[in-house]
C-alpha cells in the first residue's frame, strides 16, 4: 500500500495574515469557552492526521477546514490500517509524541488502541447530533455509516438473476453453481482485517450466514485484501458479483460506470465507520479537537458524503448519497465488542470453520 504524505497550506495569503491578529469565532451552537481551544490550536498551528481514506477524498474536507481556522495546517498521511497501527505503536514506544489524529476503517484495531490507553477522552459539541452507537468513552468517534453491499456487473448477470436478499443469493449459487463458477468475489478473511470484521460481523447477526458461505464455496470464489482488486476486475467482467464491498467504493465507481449494479440487502445491511480518536500523546491535540468537530459538524460530514462516504449524522436531510432504509441498516457499533475479533483463540475457531467450509480443510 503506497503512502502519500500531503502538507495543504492555505491557498490565501490574506488567510495566515488574519491568524496573527485574529482567533476564528466559535461554530453556532458551541459554548463560548470553545474559543480558547481555537486559540490554542493556533498557536499549535500544524496537526498529524494518519488515516486509511485516500488523501484526494478528503482534499475538499481539509481546504475547508484550514480556511475556516487560519494558521492550522493539516499535514495528512494516507496508509493502510496495519501501518498505520505499527506506525503509531512505535512513535509510543518512542516516547516523544505521536500523531494527533488516528482515523482508520480498521475499527477492531482502533478500538484496541482506545481499549489498551492510548486515546484521551473528548467530549465534542457534535456529540448530542450523533447515533449512540457511534461513540464510546467519548475517546473513540465514528465518522462515517458506510453500508456493506452486493455489487455486480449489470452488463453481463442476468437480470432474473438478482439478488435482493442473503437467502436470494445463497439460493441463486446453489441452483446456478457452474454459471457462476469463479464469478464471485469477496474479501478474503484470512489475510484481510476488514475481510474477517465483516464476515464474523455478519455471522453474529444471523447463524445463517455460514449457508451463505457454503454456497459461495460452493462456487470457487476469488478472495481478496484489496477492494480496488475487487472492483475492476468487476466491472471488467472477469467478474459478475461482489459479496460485503465496501458501499462507498461503489457509489464511486458507479459515477464513472453505470454499469455497476449496487443492492443494500434488504435482510439487513451491515454498516461500517471509520473511526476517529485523539492520542494521549498528541503533538497538537487542540488542532485535532478542532478537526474531528469539524469532520463531525453539517459541514464536514456534507463534504465527506460528497465523496460517497455516508455521513454518521441522520440530521443533513438529503445528501445526495444512497442509503439504505433505516430499518434494514445494522451497525457495526463502536465499542469493546470489537475486541472478540483480535482474541487469538476466537479468530483461530472462526477461521477454522471457514476453511473448512471454503477450503475443505
Amino acid at each position: 500500500m503506497k503512502q502519500i504524505l500531503m502538507v495543504l497550506l492555505a491557498a490565501l495569503p490574506m488567510a495566515g495574515a488574519a491568524a496573527e491578529g485574529s482567533a476564528a469565532s466559535p461554530p453556532d451552537g458551541y459554548p463560548r469557552s470553545y474559543a480558547r481551544i481555537i486559540e490554542a490550536a493556533q498557536k499549535e498551528g500544524s496537526l498529524s492526521v494518519y488515516a486509511t481514506t485516500d488523501g484526494s477524498e478528503v482534499a475538499a474536507l481539509i481546504r475547508e477546514f484550514e480556511a475556516a481556522y487560519p494558521g492550522v495546517r493539516v499535514e495528512y498521511a494516507d496508509q493502510n490500517s496495519t501501518e498505520i497501527y505499527s506506525r503509531f505503536i512505535a512513535e509510543v514506544a518512542a516516547g516523544q509524541g505521536t500523531a494527533d489524529l488516528v482515523w482508520s476503517s480498521a475499527m477492531d484495531l482502533q478500538v484496541k488502541l482506545i481499549n489498551d490507553g492510548y486515546a484521551q477522552a473528548y467530549a465534542s459539541p457534535e456529540k448530542p447530533n450523533l447515533p449512540e452507537w457511534a461513540v464510546w468513552k467519548n475517546e473513540g468517534y465514528g465518522i462515517t455509516a458506510e453500508p456493506l453491499v452486493i455489487a455486480y456487473n449489470k452488463r453481463l448477470m442476468p437480470p432474473e438473476d438478482v439478488p435482493r436478499t442473503r437467502a436470494d443469493l445463497e439460493t441463486l449459487l446453489r441452483t446456478k453453481k457452474d454459471f457462476y463458477r469463479g464469478k464471485v468475489a469477496s474479501y478474503d478473511p484470512e489475510r484481510s482485517g476488514v475481510g474477517f470484521l465483516f464476515i464474523s460481523q455478519d455471522v453474529q447477526i444471523s447463524r445463517d450466514t455460514w449457508k451463505l458461505v457454503e454456497a459461495m464455496a460452493g462456487t470457487d470464489p476469488r478472495l481478496y485484501t484489496s477492494t480496488g482488486a475487487m472492483m475492476e476486475r468487476l466491472v471488467s467482467g472477469e467478474h459478475l458479483l461482489v459479496y460485503n464491498l465496501i458501499g462507498s467504493y461503489a457509489l464511486q465507481r458507479q459515477k464513472k460506470d453505470p454499469s455497476l449494479g449496487i443492492i443494500f440487502p434488504a435482510d439487513f445491511t451491515l454498516t461500517m465507520s471509520r473511526i476517529a480518536f485523539i492520542p494521549t500523546e498528541a503533538r497538537h491535540p487542540n488542532a485535532a479537537k478542532l478537526f474531528l468537530d469539524f469532520m463531525l459538524s453539517k459541514r464536514g460530514q456534507s463534504l465527506l458524503a460528497q465523496r460517497d462516504m455516508a455521513p454518521v449524522r441522520t440530521d443533513l436531510g438529503e445528501i445526495g448519497v444512497p442509503r439504505p432504509p433505516a430499518e434494514q441498516v445494522r451497525p457495526i457499533r463502536v465499542g469493546p465488542q470489537l475486541l472478540a475479533n483480535l482474541d487469538q483463540l476466537t479468530r483461530l475457531r472462526f477461521l477454522k470453520q471457514w476453511k473448512r467450509i471454503v477450503r475443505g480443510l
